[in-house]
This record gives C-alpha cells, sequence and structure tokens, in this order.
C-alpha cells in the first residue's frame, strides 16, 4: 500500500482568542480515528513556528520559519491508503480544513525510521 504524506497548515500568528474552542481534541479524534482504521503509520505536531523554529540557508542561520507566510506546517502525518483518492479523503477529514487552516497531500518517496535503542 502507498504512503502518504499529510502537511497541515495553520495560520502563523494566532492568538489564544482566535484558538476554537475544541481544536486540539478535535485533532486528537481525527487522529485516533485514523490510527483505529490502520491508515495511520506516524503523526507529529509541531510547537507554533514564530516562537520555536530556527532555519538554515546556506551558512546563515536565522531565527522563525524558513519562508515568512501566512501559514506555516503546524505538523504532518504518514498514511497508508491504496490510492490518492483514499489518501485525499483522510485527509479532508483532518479538521485544519475547518479551523482556518487546510492540508496538502504528498506521495512518499522513500523514508527511513532509525531502529533506536530503548531508553530506561
Amino acid at each position: 500500500m502507498a504512503q502518504y504524506a499529510i502537511l497541515i497548515y495553520a495560520k502563523a500568528h494566532v492568538d489564544e482568542a482566535e484558538v476554537l474552542p475544541g481544536a486540539r481534541e478535535a485533532h486528537d479524534r481525527h487522529f485516533q480515528d485514523m490510527a483505529k482504521s490502520g491508515a495511520l503509520v506516524a503523526a507529529f505536531a509541531l510547537q507554533p513556528a514564530a516562537d520555536t523554529a530556527t532555519s538554515i540557508h546556506g551558512d546563515v542561520v536565522t531565527d522563525g520559519p524558513f519562508i515568512d507566510a501566512k501559514e506555516v506546517v503546524a505538523g504532518f502525518a504518514i498514511v497508508e491508503a491504496p490510492d490518492l483518492d483514499a489518501a485525499l479523503k483522510i485527509a479532508r477529514a483532518n479538521p485544519a480544513t475547518q479551523q482556518g487552516g487546510g492540508v496538502e497531500v504528498r506521495p512518499v518517496e522513500g523514508g527511513f525510521i532509525s531502529d533506536r535503542p530503548a531508553t530506561a
């Protein structure tokens, strides 16, 4: 089965008053649903880019996201789906699409997961 990356976009700068009630819970439910369906391979939420991103371009290191944009990558997921249409259906259910953000779906060309030793 093919793997697809779902890049989740959110507004670059969001005031606490703009956060929709239940937004985080909606994302948690969506990812639990994907896990139960067997489609979810991995998912990660990122800390706000404006506060935590550091970018490197050539020899230059700067604070902030790589590009100045209205939207930034807020997280990503890797899902398995039989085809792009199925991956789009999964992605369309992401709450970001209804919370002022959006998603981008891209086929995964290759990947690597490190076999890490367990920590005590």
